[in-house]
């Protein structure tokens, strides 16, 4: 799976809700695919829109190795007491900022079968996990938490990037239009 970078539209972009009937073992496939794009990608955590999906979903490995899946996710409470910690994005990759989130999260969700589950009161790094890929679904990244100024050079260092990456490819299909007329031509010509 190719994951979407920072200035691609879906991640700005509010997911819709998976319905019951979708989580079918062709959608299992996809959130398998989903961790091994993660885990390949060494991530801890990753959502739907990240790979082009824009439905409410995702999948994270915490600390302690445990696979899980997060379909329809709703942060029921979250603590007062808030720490911050050093988070990056696998939509923006080589970058990281401390961001200030709730230590504790209660979640509810429904997991690849579609069974509904909550998890009280997360904390550490899964509690950071679950707010950050949430968000994913919300369309909000973490620098729309931190720092502004931050922020705009992220956004400007990708656009950069973005648009060279555009010009070489332009290049790239210039020349090779070249080359087949070329050809073309030779061949023409021998006719």
């Amino acid at each position: 799976m190719r994951i979407c970078k920072i200035g691609e539209e879906i991640l700005s972009r509010q997911c819709e809700p998976v319905k019951p009937e979708e989580i079918d073992d062709s959608f299992r496939a996809v959130l398998n695919e989903m961790f091994d794009t993660m885990i390949s990608a060494n991530g801890v955590g990753l959502a739907a829109p990240q790979v082009g999906i824009a439905k409410r979903f995702f999948v994270l490995m915490s600390d302690d190795d445990v696979k899980r899946v997060f379909i329809n996710p709703e942060i029921t409470k979250t603590s007062a007491e808030t720490a911050a910690y050093e988070e990056g994005c696998l939509s923006i990759p080589g970058e990281s900022e401390s961001i200030v989130r709730p230590v504790k999260v209660s979640v509810t969700a429904l997991n690849e079968n579609g069974k509904r589950f909550t998890i009280e009161d997360a904390d550490g790094l899964l509690a950071r996990i679950i707010q950050h890929e949430n968000d994913h679904l919300n369309g909000v990244l973490y620098i729309d938490r931190g720092d502004k100024d931050f922020k705009e050079s992220i956004i400007e260092k990708f656009k950069k990037k973005a648009e060279k990456a555009a010009k070489k490819a332009a290049e790239k299909a210039a020349k090779k239009a070249s080359l087949e007329a070329k050809l073309a031509a030779k061949k023409h010509k021998g006719n």
